[in-house]
């Protein structure tokens, strides 16, 4: 079956290139209504002109003579082997006018015979739009539906309504054309309304897996897809949150996840406290931290974040996590195993090093919290009450008021509340009002270390913001 198309010969007149490359509409041909994708409907032949020549002289021509005359088309060879004779070639023309002076110079000068030859396209050489396009309602071609999220192995999909009835259509369309990194095409059923955050998805193509190991920020994820929530869009925003944090710091994420913020953190050097209430993100977050091997430095639960936030003070101040320690250099590490090996092999007792080159000055454990991550735009500002009264179990320990009034205000926990708002045009208004109201005491823009920042737009007049400030005394007192 013929495509649609036709030949234009024109020479290329911009220093980019000298080639002459014929303008060919090259389409898919076009089975509107199909229920079912069937790929040998999309086979076409389309003759062209060829210079048959000696295979020996192949080479010296297309870089000689004929430079400046073959046919380029995208995912084509210029030269091709002749399927009649295996001595010659076939060296595409993109003159296509027979009674083309040009042409009949150069085959004078040559004397290369002149020889039709067929190219033959089909399903695999369009891409997914293309094929899109050449199936779909008429109504429907006005834009594409081939955007996807790419978690692990799964394209993850949000069709609008009107494309629904094509949807399996679309999911094959995009698995094959994909295939290098795809095996499953899933569509997103339902807006995340439910208290774990995670969505029903329909498999539309491929294999019904949803286990997925992904990576961010130099760190390995795995979870199972189709129980947890994944964005990968706010990968920027992970990174900028934890390149914010000192490697000394504590970290509590109380709506961790699988990990985003907690497990780059933590290999970060931070002492991180992290917890989901959905039992399937707690779990694949213990696991996460295991996989990127930071289980020493994050500590896991499954817990409702207002309680994690209200025990995570007297957690850490109880159980405190070891000082940071600066990784040890090449250097050091060489030193360390020679005198391991030496130790080995002579029998006389030898010292322990007690430091090394990079060794850093002996810090106290660390007992404080300096971050709160709150990461459930939907809901986070609601629990900002969990602050109220914070640090009062603090204040009744032996010791622990004290640290906290040695390290100053400035040492108190920031918080960083991730929230939408539906009035783009008096954001900060409504979100700090929404926040105050949670909070039970007003946060305004003069609190300390105050920010509002922009994160992102979610839907039309529905923005995305981080809300950053520093807890004062009488939050948490």
């Amino acid at each position: 079956m013929l495509s649609r198309f036709c030949f234009k010969s024109f020479h290329s007149t911009a220093k980019m290139t000298a080639r002459h490359t014929p303008s060919i509409n090259l389409q898919p041909p076009v089975h509107r209504g199909l229920t079912e994708l069937d790929r040998s409907l999309f086979s076409v032949e389309v003759p062209v002109l060829a210079a048959r020549v000696p295979a020996a002289l192949a080479a010296e021509f297309r870089n000689g003579k004929g430079k400046n005359s073959l046919f380029f088309l995208p995912r084509t060879q210029a030269v091709v082997a002749d399927p009649e004779s295996p001595e010659y070639r076939r060296v595409l023309l993109a003159e296509q006018d027979r009674s083309s002076p040009s042409l009949q110079q150069l085959l004078a000068e040559t004397k290369f015979e002149l020889v039709e030859h067929t190219l033959k396209f089909d399903y695999d050489y369009w891409g997914a739009d293309e094929i899109l396009q050449a199936i779909l309602p008429e109504d429907l071609l006005d834009e594409s539906p081939t955007a996807f999220t790419l978690v692990g192995h799964i394209a993850h999909l949000n069709l609008r309504d009107a494309y629904l009835p094509h949807r399996h259509l679309i999911g094959q369309v995009i698995l094959d054309k994909n295939k290098k990194v795809v095996r499953t095409v899933v569509n997103k059923l339902d807006t995340i309304d439910n208290e774990f955050r995670n969505f029903r998805m329909e498999v539309l193509a491929g294999d019904h897996d949803f286990n997925v190991v992904t990576s961010e920020s130099n760190c390995t994820f795995a979870f199972d897809f189709s129980a947890v929530y994944w964005n990968s869009r706010l990968q920027g925003e992970h990174g900028k949150l934890v390149d914010s944090f000192s490697e000394h710091d504590v970290v509590c994420d109380a709506f961790a996840g699988v990990g985003p913020f907690a497990i780059p953190a933590g290999k970060k050097g931070c002492a991180v406290m992290a917890s989901d209430l959905n039992p399937a993100s707690a779990s694949a977050l213990k696991e996460n931290a295991r996989l990127n091997k930071v289980e020493h430095t994050v500590r896991t639960g499954n817990y409702d974040a207002r309680d994690f936030i209200r025990k995570s003070v007297l957690d850490v101040w109880n159980e405190p996590f070891a000082p940071y320690s600066k990784p040890l250099s090449s250097k050091a590490k060489s030193k360390l195993a020679r005198q391991a090996t030496k130790a080995a092999q002579d029998p006389s007792p030898v010292p322990s090093p007690t430091s090394t080159p990079d060794s850093a000055p002996s810090l106290p454990p660390r007992r404080l919290i300096n971050h709160f991550v709150m990461n459930l735009p939907a809901l986070a500002i609601e629990f900002l009450d969990a602050f109220k009264g914070l640090y009062r179990p603090l204040y009744d320990l032996e010791g622990a008021w004290e640290a906290v009034e040695a390290a100053g205000e400035a040492a108190l926990p920031m918080v960083h509340c991730y929230c939408f708002t539906k009035s783009p045009e008096t954001a900060e208004e409504d979100i700090l009002e929404r926040a105050s109201k949670a909070l039970g005491m007003p946060i305004t823009p003069q609190a300390k270390d105050y920010r509002l920042r922009f994160v992102r737009d979610v839907a039309p007049r529905k923005e995305m913001y981080c809300l950053e400030f520093r807890l004062s005394k009488e939050m948490v007192l």
